[in-house]
């Protein structure tokens, strides 16, 4: 594992653990975050932890044209049952990323740090949000980074207050960028939630080569 100093460059996530950890330290200036996400690292800790930077393989995404929709979900969609709007208010879908209660998670990574880094990559126009609202609130959400030259969503986190609110604007975001020309979404680690939405593992090598 290697530890980070002052130069933003990372190395090669060949050099990853069987985990997927890389490496340690640094900082998260925009910069380095850029650079990361751009040779397909991520930064995933606890408060408790320093910066630790992950490469998984396999790697989980989601290729656009594999999203699976569900009828009820159809139905939900042609009834416009929530409104979703996109970089209204980033600063509190990540927020609520952040705190809200998760069954099967003890604590957040989304530190404080965290949250102002990646509010300082929306304000550059890198970090994208979706916001879910029923009746002016809002009640689910998702934040991530968007590669708009390489064509990759790389989603972070999402958050729902309501059934279906996050899943909601999920397909919608995805209805956006496909307009934009997008590749895939790169959903980082495996879950039941996202395998259920059309999402599978692929090498980290497959996926390296999506970011060439």
């Amino acid at each position: 594992m290697y530890i980070l100093n002052k130069s933003i460059y990372f190395p090669p996530v060949s050099a990853a653990a069987e985990d997927g950890l890389l490496a340690f330290g640094g900082d998260l200036s925009v910069p380095r975050l850029l650079n990361a996400y751009c040779n397909g690292i991520f930064p995933w800790y606890d408060k408790d932890q320093p910066i630790l930077w992950f490469s998984p393989d396999p790697r989980m995404v989601l290729f656009p044209e594999d999203l699976k929709v569900s009828k009820s979900m159809r139905t939900l969609i042609r009834k416009n049952h929530f409104e979703v709007t996109f970089n209204k208010n980033f600063t509190n879908v990540i927020k609520n990323c952040a705190t809200i209660d998760r069954p099967e998670q003890h604590g957040t990574w989304i530190t404080s740090d965290m949250q102002k880094a990646y509010i300082k990559l929306h304000e550059m126009g890198y970090a994208v949000s979706t916001e879910v609202w029923k009746d002016s609130e809002l009640v689910g959400g998702l934040y991530g980074i968007w590669l708009e030259d390489k064509k990759i969503f790389c989603g972070e986190s999402m958050f729902t207050k309501v059934s279906n609110a996050s899943k909601f604007g999920f397909i919608k975001l995805i209805a956006l960028l496909r307009k934009k020309g997008i590749k895939l979404i790169d959903c980082q680690v495996y879950t039941e939630h996202l395998a259920s939405l059309g999402a599978k593992e692929i090498s980290r090598a497959a996926f390296m080569e999506f970011l060439k």
